[in-house]
């Protein structure tokens, strides 16, 4: 059982759920589809929110030709013309540890509105399972977790508490794709001592992620007229055996896992997600793309989990008369997710963790995820010590009917107020 459904204890700091809730509505109704103009509209909004209640706000315009010209840059899978940047600073007075609290705004597209119970992002709350949450594109993943830290940003400021550290909210764009929001703020000099990704964790610390890399296969066969179908070559057909090499080689990769993987059915999936073949019903198809994911390890380099799918599609085409004359041609593309991880025994692992503790009574548990996230460009571009700790759960992320429940919302609310109070410190030399 997830600790976050034991009993509660006081919180230090109240949090004002109505403004939570109004934030939140706001937040998921505007339709920040990842490299839609709507993803820019939703950091400016966030801006001038921040700016209106009187934080120190950061709004800068991406240099996004500079930026994915960069050899570190992390792959973009949508086109952008445009993207901007921002940060809001709750300022110390100094003496205490910064904290970065990162989120991500972007959103993946909806996919098939009549999975949908109503407009993806017309936000509306109801019961499941006798707890109230809210419906929307994007509720989960991960507008709740950003407008948490901003509501406990909030409390502690209208507290009339002043800090020692300065608290940073960071709400970046293009982390479904990539990561070129949180790759921008650490090109802008963006740093801290401490980092906090509200990622949708169930209130469970989460201090590494596997990788993630999109690639593309390029299968070609041979065209023929349907009606001669055995003097032709079918790139369709040519696809099962590449599948059947992927799955092997998906069963040798998960064989052994990191321990903090471990609770995972499958660690490191390899799947295929987009298969386009054929021009025309009566012609055996010549050529054939699809565009998978291979999960990458724990410190396994990206490098070391391409050459090993290369190799296992080249064995596979060394095998088949025809592919071994056409082989499979392998392209990375998009998004390329490095596996990233903190030390369980960082302060900002043990130090949420005992925040936890002290408001719920039990210990969040920690492990990893089997999903790419800006925690790798934070932990190892940046340098900063992260973790992920938000509400929801990520089975509900990129699902029609997307929520999260407004209870995890209300208690991370309360717990990064608490971290926050203790971490940054609250400077009493008045």
């Amino acid at each position: 059982m997830s600790a976050h459904r034991t009993g509660q204890r006081g919180a230090p700091v109240p949090i004002d759920t109505d403004r939570l809730r109004r934030d939140l509505h706001a937040l998921l109704a505007i339709p920040s589809v990842s490299g839609t103009p709507a993803e820019t509209q939703a950091q400016r909004h966030l801006a001038g929110a921040w700016r209106a209640e009187g934080l120190v706000v950061d709004e800068w315009p991406l240099d996004l030709p500079a930026l994915t010209a960069d050899p570190a840059f992390p792959g973009m899978e949508v086109t952008r013309t445009a993207a901007v940047g921002v940060t809001a600073t709750l300022p110390g007075t100094g003496g205490g540890p910064t904290l970065l609290i990162d989120g991500h705004t972007d959103v993946v597209p909806p996919g098939d509105l009549a999975a949908w119970s109503g407009d993806p992002f017309d936000p509306r709350w109801t019961q499941i399972d006798g707890r109230e949450v809210v419906i929307a594109r994007g509720a989960c993943d991960m507008k709740a977790g950003l407008v948490a830290a901003w509501a406990a940003v909030r409390a502690i400021r209208d507290a009339g508490i002043t800090l020692r550290g300065d608290v940073i909210l960071a709400p970046v764009s293009g982390e479904e794709d990539g990561g070129l929001g949180t790759f921008a703020l650490l090109q802008h000099g963006v740093r801290a001592d401490l980092c906090i990704v509200p990622e949708p964790t169930d209130l469970d610390l989460i201090p590494a992620n596997g990788g993630a890399l999109t690639f593309r296969l390029t299968v070609r066969g041979l065209a023929a007229h349907a009606s001669r179908r055995l003097e032709g070559v079918s790139a369709i057909e040519k696809l099962w055996p590449v599948l059947e090499a992927l799955r092997e080689l998906e069963r040798e990769r998960n064989a052994q896992v990191d321990p903090l993987m471990a609770r995972w059915s499958l660690a490191y999936p390899i799947s295929v997600g987009i298969v386009q073949a054929g021009d025309w019903a009566s012609t055996v198809p010549d050529l054939l793309t699809a565009d998978g994911r291979l999960g990458v390890a724990l410190d396994e380099s990206n490098d070391e989990a391409r050459a090993q799918l290369e190799l296992a599609i080249a064995a596979t085409c060394a095998a088949d008369p025809w592919l071994s004359d056409h082989p499979v041609t392998v392209e990375w593309w998009g998004g390329q997710f490095a596996s990233g991880r903190t030390s369980v025994e960082s302060p900002v692992v043990t130090g949420l963790g005992a925040a936890h503790a002290d408001l719920t009574g039990a210990q969040p548990a920690i492990y990893g995820g089997p999903y790419g996230s800006d925690l790798r460009l934070l932990s190892g571009l940046g340098g900063i010590p992260t973790v992920q700790y938000g509400p929801g759960s990520a089975n509900q992320a990129h699902t029609p009917d997307e929520y999260v429940p407004m209870d995890e919302v209300q208690q991370c609310a309360e717990v990064l107020a608490a971290y926050i109070l203790r971490t940054c410190g609250e400077d009493r030399s008045d």
